[in-house]
């Protein structure tokens, strides 16, 4: 398992390093090509995480996400979280830190394929920003994917729920919460990857219409319960 996690990570940065600079040209091209792009990145990392790692990938209710404009809020516990968005969604818009910006190649794509940066420091102009790009995305019909407790968290701690999905929500725009199991498999820290599978649980979507501290109550059951039980179950 040593030797295959090594081997993987050399062959997931070479190759990122690699595709990050072919993808350069692509700065100047339409967007849709950048997202064409970085899907194929995508794959090739969940393929190689496989191949290498016998590590593979279950989607779950995936009939619930709306072909159309909708919001996901996710359980983070791993890098994957954000790069499966990208191979299955047809053109997701990540809610990221701002900090992620300022990583070479990494920023310049994201702000490409117009994904939605935030500043957490910056209170109500933050908040207004955040809703403001989040409306014109939602008018273009994308899915919105934001990650409620704003950093990985390891598999099973304490949930820390902050109210930015709540403000997206409050757009009018049905939730989907998601679960997963991925840190089992892929720990946010060190890099040795756990042979299994990892879940993506697409979970009923929460209506619009609830109150805040409903809408949070509810999201956090939903998202906390479904996740304990991929754990639980070991896969």
């Amino acid at each position: 398992m040593l030797f295959r996690s090594i081997l993987f990570t050399a062959v997931f940065y070479v190759c990122s390093a690699i595709a990050a600079i072919a993808m350069i040209p692509m700065l100047l091209m339409p967007r849709r090509r950048m997202v064409a792009a970085v899907r194929i990145w995508a794959k090739s990392v969940i393929w190689a995480l496989d191949l290498f790692c016998d590590v593979k990938l279950e989607i779950r209710g995936r009939e619930r996400v709306p072909a159309g404009a909708a919001l996901l809020a996710a359980k983070h516990q791993c890098l994957l979280d954000t790069i499966v968005p990208l191979a299955l969604m047809p053109d997701s818009c990540v809610v990221m830190k701002q900090e992620l910006i300022s990583i070479p190649f990494y920023g310049w794509y994201s702000l490409k394929m117009g994904m939605i940066v935030v500043d957490r420091e910056g209170a109500a102009k933050t908040m207004r920003k955040l809703l403001s790009d989040a409306r014109q995305r939602l008018a273009e019909g994308r899915q919105l994917l934001i990650f409620p407790e704003g950093h990985r968290m390891a598999p099973g701690a304490a949930p820390d729920y902050k109210p930015g999905v709540a403000a997206l929500y409050g757009l009018g725009v049905a939730c989907v919460p998601v679960a997963t199991n991925s840190g089992v498999h892929w720990p946010a820290h060190g890099f040795l990857r756990y042979p299994g599978t990892i879940v993506v649980e697409f979970l009923e979507p929460i209506a619009p219409g609830l109150r805040r501290p409903a809408f949070m109550k509810v999201l956090e059951e939903r998202i906390e319960t479904a996740s304990n039980a991929l754990l639980a179950a070991g896969i």
